[in-house]
């Protein structure tokens, strides 16, 4: 079941991308949103991961 969702979020996201690139070759109004959204949530996940590691807790990976 695990890999089911994760083919269909790697299909999602290689769809997103291409959007992307059609969109800035001039592609139709609906690839124009596909793209947009690709790229908002892009963003979301990179702020996510920004905010996680900033707010890390101080754990430096150490044994001690």
């Amino acid at each position: 079941m695990i890999q089911i969702a994760l083919a269909v979020v790697l299909v999602l996201v290689v769809g997103g991308c291409a959007c992307v690139v059609w969109a800035a070759r001039g592609g139709p109004r609906w690839v124009r949103g596909v793209a947009t959204v690709t790229l908002a949530v892009g963003q979301l996940v990179r702020s996510g991961n920004r905010r996680r590691s900033v707010g890390g807790g101080g754990d430096d990976g150490g044994d001690g």
